[in-house]
């Protein structure tokens, strides 16, 4: 799960100003594929958090080497170099590297989805994350792919939809979830408020967040929002979102 900017100035604030907070980014498969630094994430990178941007997780660490390629869910059996997206074009994020696994044991479908080998044999792994390079080099991650909505053939990418509504202050998180309404797919926001505020009027909140939310392009058309006391998370970290959960719980309040 990526750390929000809030969280690193939380804990920045109880170090000493020449102390940094590292957050890499990686998976089981490859680890570590970036690292940045806090100061570099609050002094410049989270004013494009906070607008729908992503979340910057630095530079690629000494070895490793990013690509980003269209979002697909087909096995692509060989590396091609062209298929690469330019900068700031979002798509899935793969890697390739001495640290990226070779396949997963006794799992051939699952490995033929997520490795592509090129003519020297090098081993690409797809993340089965979404992202973006900026014109640094610096990886954005925008989410699971697995966690995109698509609707009306416009892809809307979890972390980037959430981050234009986790800067109100009553908001502890948010969720992306797709939910079916009139027999199409449209994004919705799951909410969880800081403690202090659950009692809130909720159609005021709503108001206010839907302003927010039409202060960008990627977020002005999304109009449901459902308010959750406690949202489910994966018993190993405590910290990953179930979207699948909280998507079947927002359906069933779908009027």
């Amino acid at each position: 799960a990526p750390v929000p900017p809030k969280v690193l100035a939380r804990y920045a604030g109880l170090l000493s100003d020449n102390i940094q907070i590292y957050t890499p980014y990686g998976a089981t498969e490859c680890l570590p594929v970036t690292s940045i630094g806090s100061q570099e994430v609050l002094s410049e990178t989270r004013k494009d958090t906070d607008s729908g941007k992503g979340i910057c997780v630095g530079k690629p660490v000494s070895g490793i080497k990013l690509y980003i390629i269209p979002l697909s869910n087909e096995a692509i059996p060989s590396w091609d170099p062209a298929s690469t997206l330019k900068p700031f074009v979002p798509g899935e994020i793969v890697v390739q590297g001495p640290q990226v696994t070779s396949r997963y044991y006794n799992r051939s479908t699952e490995t033929s989805l997520a490795k592509i080998y090129d003519d020297e044999g090098n081993i690409f792994h797809r993340m089965g994350d979404t992202g973006y390079l900026d014109d640094k080099g610096r990886l954005w991650f925008c989410g699971r792919k697995a966690h995109c909505v698509i609707h009306n053939k416009q892809v809307y990418y979890s972390i980037c939809c959430e981050g234009v509504f986790n800067v109100h202050h009553k908001v502890f998180r948010t969720a992306l979830v797709g939910i079916k309404k009139k027999d199409e797919t449209a994004p919705a926001i799951c909410v969880e408020l800081e403690e202090k505020y659950y009692g809130d009027n909720k159609p005021k909140l709503i108001d206010e967040l839907m302003k927010i939310g039409a202060e960008f392009e990627h977020t002005k058309i999304i109009e449901n929002f459902f308010f959750h006391p406690a949202f489910p998370v994966d018993i190993r970290h405590n910290a990953k979102i179930d979207r699948h959960k909280l998507a079947d719980w927002a359906q069933r309040k779908v009027r």
